[in-house]
């Protein structure tokens, strides 16, 4: 039986890495992430996200995430899952939908194309999109890398850009409140997942 491709997706601050370990762990899964699942990724990361590093066009950020993206699912993601064993991600190529394609406005459809193309067809089974508005997520914006440190309206069509994809995709998409104790919200997760997926609701 093939594993389940689970995402954490939302803003900056949102607490996505955080509920995306404590689900990991709960179900023992593979616990990833995008950029830098990978040794590849990992560099990639570095040059994409690095305070200090060289000028990256949106074009070309467009372009690395998706290849960080095409060897993270080759190298990682599809192996894992057919092992039978569930993946969960802090981010995916719905990121690059959001942040290049909307926040960017390179266009949603045209950075899909790419990042389509890139993972070969294969989109998470679900999204968990932690919601909260731009810079009032339970971590706060720590300006720790080059996209934190953009400004609030960047920040405000990311949101914008994720809340349109949940709705076009709402077969997809959980959308669930950021806001709130971790265990708080590790329990809307999992109560979302479980009524999703038929598992034991504790």
């Amino acid at each position: 039986m093939t594993g389940l491709y689970i995402a954490f997706e939302g803003g900056e601050g949102s607490g996505k890495s955080t509920q995306a370990r404590i689900l990991s762990k709960k179900i023992q899964g593979k616990l990833t992430l995008e950029p830098g699942g990978t040794e590849l990724g990992a560099r990639l990361r570095q040059l994409l996200l690095g305070v200090g590093e060289a000028p990256v066009g949106a074009r070309a950020e467009t372009l690395m995430m998706a290849a960080d993206r095409a060897q993270h699912l080759e190298e990682l993601v599809e192996p894992t899952l057919a092992t039978g064993t569930h993946v969960v991600s802090d981010r995916t190529a719905y990121s690059s939908l959001a942040y290049q394609g909307g926040a960017r406005g390179l266009g949603v459809d045209e950075v899909r194309a790419v990042n389509d193309w890139a993972v070969n067809g294969r989109w998470p089974d679900v999204v968990v999109l932690l919601d909260c508005p731009a810079g009032q997520g339970p971590r706060g914006r720590r300006s720790q890398d080059r996209l934190e440190q953009e400004g609030d309206a960047f920040h405000d069509l990311v949101r914008a850009t994720y809340l349109e994809l949940a709705a076009s995709e709402a077969d997809r998409w959980i959308v669930l409140e950021a806001n709130g104790s971790i265990d708080d919200v590790s329990a809307r997760v999992w109560s979302a997942l479980a009524e999703r997926f038929g598992w034991e609701s504790s």
